[in-house]
């Protein structure tokens, strides 16, 4: 199964605060969502996909594209609800998870096909983030062979935690996998990246209204 871990999109992206207020913050979360959840559903062949969310944006969403919903009410952050619905994908007899983060914008169905053709019969696929340091893909089979603890630095411990079961891993780099959302660096390199993203379009729209998406140092 594919989780898709999503917090409540009111209080998003804290980092990029600097440059959007919250109202601008959750709109792009919104619309990130959109993009993740667009694009997998574009894949025939796709397993099932479950939202592990209390959010009622990406509810409204999941029911939208006929995904599942794992309700996550308490918020639990993108570890603890990853670790609830692992646990519920173990009990329904779920062979493997896929974990993706929801601020992937430019993810193509076919990056998510290789992860599946490369996937051992037992072991893990490791996709990291375009800077080495995050974890933008995890599958696991069986489906909780090792927890997945998820950060800023997520990517090193997790290929650890992999190669610790004495499992094989695949590490893949996978670009539209690989450029997540979390600083205003971010926002500049989507912007320049080719595509038509519902992401993409925002950030241009704003560009061109004239809203800065960039720090401003002292004395620029």
């Amino acid at each position: 199964m594919i989780l898709i871990p999503v917090k409540n999109l009111s209080a998003a992206k804290q980092r990029l605060a600097a440059v959007l207020d919250q109202s601008a913050r959750t709109e792009l979360a919104q619309a990130m969502l959109h993009d993740v959840v667009a694009a997998i559903a574009a894949w025939p062949q796709r397993p099932a996909c479950a939202l592990v969310t209390g959010d009622p944006f990406a509810v409204e969403l999941a029911r939208q594209y006929d995904f599942e919903i794992i309700p996550d009410p308490s918020n639990l952050g993108e570890t603890g609800a990853i670790d609830m619905a692992t646990r519920l994908c173990v009990v329904l007899g779920c062979d493997s998870t896929l974990v993706i983060p929801a601020d992937i914008p430019l993810i193509q169905a076919g990056e998510l096909e290789q992860i599946l053709a490369q996937a051992p019969a037992e072991g893990a696929v490791l996709a990291p983030a375009s800077d080495g340091r995050g974890t933008n893909a995890a599958f696991r089979r069986p489906a909780n062979l090792f927890p997945l603890r998820f950060g800023n630095d997520s990517f090193k411990p997790h290929l650890a935690a992999a190669r610790a079961t004495g499992k094989e891993c695949v590490v893949l780099q996978l670009p539209g996998i690989a450029i997540d959302v979390d600083n205003p660096e971010d926002l500049q390199r989507l912007l320049t990246q080719p595509g038509e993203t519902r992401t993409q379009s925002l950030l241009r729209q704003w560009a061109q209204d004239g809203r800065s998406l960039t720090i401003r140092t002292e004395g620029a």
